[in-house]
Order: C-alpha cells, then sequence, then structure tokens
C-alpha cells in the first residue's frame, strides 16, 4: 500500500525525538545514557510485590475511566497531607496513562481552534504539539540563563483576548528551577480579571532543595482555574508504568473526562492497585524523595567541580545543566554528538526545548537519576575534556 502524496502532515516539523535519538546513539557508541529522564535502579520491591499480587489474584479488566476509587481516595488523601488542600476524589482528581495524557487531555479539552497558548520557554517538548494538534497558536515567554527567572512584564504584554491557557512547569524541566511563591502571586495577579485557565506541570513536585516548592494547590486563587498534573512514574521510580494523574474543579474536570475517556479510556487496573496500597502502607512515602536526589545531584556536582563544564544552578527535579562554552564553540546538538564519541557519555542538548534558543547559549542537560557509580564514572569521563 502506498501513502498518498497529497497526506498533509498535522505536525510537519516533528520528527523523532532528541531522546530518542540521543538514547539509541549511547546504545550504538556503548556511551553512559546521562540523556533520557529515567532512573537506572529499581524501584520499591513491595512497589512490584504489590503489583504482582494484583496481577496473580485478577484485578486484570477495565478499571472505572477515572481511575479506582481506592486510588482516587489515596490521592485525595496525599494532597491534604502535603498542600494542606482538599479536593473530591470523586469530581476533581483524574487517573491518567502517565502525566503526558494527562496534558494533552488538558488541552485538547481547554484550547479551541485559534486560541492562544502562553508557554516559558525552554519548555518540555510535549507541550507544543498538542497545542499544536488542538488547533491553538504557542506564545513563549523566555527565561534567560543561568538564573531562568519568569518575567512577568514580558508575561503580561503577551496577554490578549485570545489567550485561553498558560502551561507552567515547576519544578522545571529542563533547567532545575523551581518557582517561587512571588512567581505564583505574579501569575494571579496578571490572570485574575482574564478568563484565562492555567496547566501546571507538577511532575517533579516531590524533588526539590533547600526551600519548599511552591505549588497551583497551594494558591487558594489560582487553584480554583488550574489543572494540576502529577506522576507517580517520577515519585516511586516508575516511568514505564506511565501512570498520572490529574487535580482540577468539577467543570474543568468534566471537560477534561470527556477527552480522556476517548484517548485511553483507562489506565492498567493492577498497576493502579498498587499504587493504591502502597500509598494506604506507607503514606509519607514521597516524603525522603528531595533528600534522595539530592545526594545524587551532590554527587555529581562534586564529581564536576574540577572540570572546565560551568555547573547552573539546580533547585529541584533530577536534571543538572552544564555550561561547556570553555571546552567548545560547537552548538549543542553538535556537541552532544560529539560527547558520545569523545567521552562516552549522552547528553541532552538544551536548544530543543527552545523555540529559538539564544544563538551564544552552549549548554547541556544531564540526567542524575542513576547509580552512585554511573555517575562518578560518567564525571571522571567528563572532567577530562
Amino acid at each position: 500500500m502506498t501513502i498518498s502524496s497529497s497526506l498533509t502532515s498535522k505536525l510537519p516539523s516533528v520528527g523523532t525525538t532528541i531522546f530518542t535519538r540521543m538514547s539509541a546513539l549511547a546504545a550504538e557508541k556503548g556511551a553512559i545514557n546521562l540523556s533520557q529522564g529515567f532512573p537506572d535502579f529499581p524501584p520499591d520491591a513491595r512497589l512490584l510485590e504489590r503489583a504482582s499480587q494484583a496481577i496473580l489474584t485478577g484485578n486484570n479488566q477495565y478499571s472505572p475511566m477515572t481511575g479506582l476509587p481506592i486510588l482516587r481516595e489515596a490521592i485525595a488523601n496525599l494532597i491534604a497531607r502535603h498542600y494542606d488542600r482538599k479536593v473530591s476524589a470523586l469530581d476533581e482528581i483524574t487517573v491518567t496513562s502517565g502525566a503526558s495524557e494527562a496534558i494533552f487531555d488538558a488541552i485538547a479539552a481547554l484550547v479551541h481552534h485559534g486560541d492562544e497558548v502562553i508557554l516559558f520557554d525552554p519548555a518540555y517538548d510535549l507541550y507544543e504539539p498538542a497545542v499544536t494538534l488542538a488547533g491553538g497558536i504557542c506564545k513563549r515567554v523566555t527565561l534567560a540563563a543561568p538564573e531562568f527567572r519568569p518575567d512577568w512584564q514580558a508575561f503580561s504584554e503577551l496577554l490578549t483576548d485570545k489567550t485561553r491557557l498558560v502551561l507552567i512547569n515547576t519544578p522545571h524541566n529542563p533547567t532545575g528551577t523551581c518557582w517561587k511563591a512571588e512567581d505564583l502571586e505574579s501569575l494571579w495577579q496578571a490572570v485574575a480579571s482574564r478568563d484565562i485557565y492555567v496547566l501546571s506541570d507538577e511532575v517533579y513536585e516531590f524533588i526539590h532543595f533547600g526551600e519548599s516548592a511552591v505549588s497551583i494547590h497551594k494558591h487558594s486563587e489560582l487553584s480554583k482555574r488550574s489543572l494540576v498534573v502529577s506522576s507517580f512514574g517520577k515519585s516511586f521510580h516508575l516511568t514505564g508504568w506511565k501512570v498520572g494523574y490529574i487535580v482540577a474543579p468539577a467543570a474543568l474536570t468534566a471537560e477534561l473526562r470527556k477527552v480522556h475517556q476517548f484517548v485511553s479510556f483507562c489506565t492498567a487496573t493492577p498497576l493502579q492497585q498498587a499504587l493504591a496500597e502502597h500509598l494506604l502502607a506507607l503514606p509519607e512515602a514521597s516524603a525522603g524523595l528531595a533528600s534522595f536526589y539530592q545526594r545524587k545531584r551532590d554527587v555529581l556536582r562534586d564529581a564536576l567541580a574540577n572540570s572546565r563544564f560551568q555547573l547552573l544552578p539546580c533547585e529541584g527535579t533530577y536534571f543538572q545543566l552544564l555550561d561547556y562554552s570553555q571546552i567548545s564553540d560547537l552548538d549543542d546538538v553538535a556537541f552532544c554528538e560529539w560527547l558520545v564519541d569523545q567521552a562516552g557519555v549522552a547528553a541532552i542538548p538544551v536548544s530543543v526545548f527552545y523555540q529559538q534558543a539564544p544563538d551564544n547559549q552552549r549548554i547541556i542537560r544531564l540526567c542524575f537519576a542513576k547509580e552512585e557509580g554511573t555517575l562518578l564514572d560518567a564525571a571522571k569521563r567528563l572532567s577530562q575534556l
């Protein structure tokens, strides 16, 4: 069967993602893969045992479209403990097949043809394709290195009567920065008098260092018109399970679920059961996540302290940015390819997260969700450059 020459792509500028390309290159060259954001260590064995038992005892059919009630109740309790926010497990929590599905569903539900959506650059690469498929138009506020702080004057200047949605991400991938409470207040002041919703990608919510991470959950006004996305994959080292959830007021949730039921309908039932039982048995299981990853961050940073890389601040997530301008004048995509060959380490070029990256920026991203030995070996190689 041949493909008609009249076929027009809805995403003509989208190809294979840089994450897939760099991981494939790392495998081909036998390099240490610090590019794609997934752990190389096992999750809690008790959680795996719970999943096995859920499968073996027959909990293998469709769950309710909105998620298993026991898991939604556990999520509501989690939010109450961490954020002192009471949400309805019945009407305001939806379990999704990963955070990516939650983000896609929210955008598809809210964005109409010609609506404008504001992103903060650098931005995770899922956001713009989802907006484009919904018929929306992305407008971007650039976060400038090395602090990557939001420019609220520039943000306000982008707002128009067509602005429908603001998409935020904190702790932030790829920069590792965290918003402050005053950032949420500045956002609220800018959108309060407008018919604008907020989609908050908080998949790294428990991985923050130093000050407590802010969350839409903690802002009484923004939370009334926001959708907050979370990920069990990030919180429990289970990225391959693809279980996430989204919290929103009942009216927004109703619209989101109209999309969700036709995208995945429901998420793997035994995995939901295992996560629910784990949260009930260990309600504070995520409490130690920040210190766990801070130790890994510090191992990597200490091991690179005498290298020619400049280490940018890392306040959260499991990503560390490195400025390589003292090593090479190559653009970051070419440098990452060179790095695999010359150092045997795979990284991600930060320019791929921008609509248009600054010309003179020379920054790459490393993932430190790895065993200590892996991090030390990678740092030794990088320090020889």
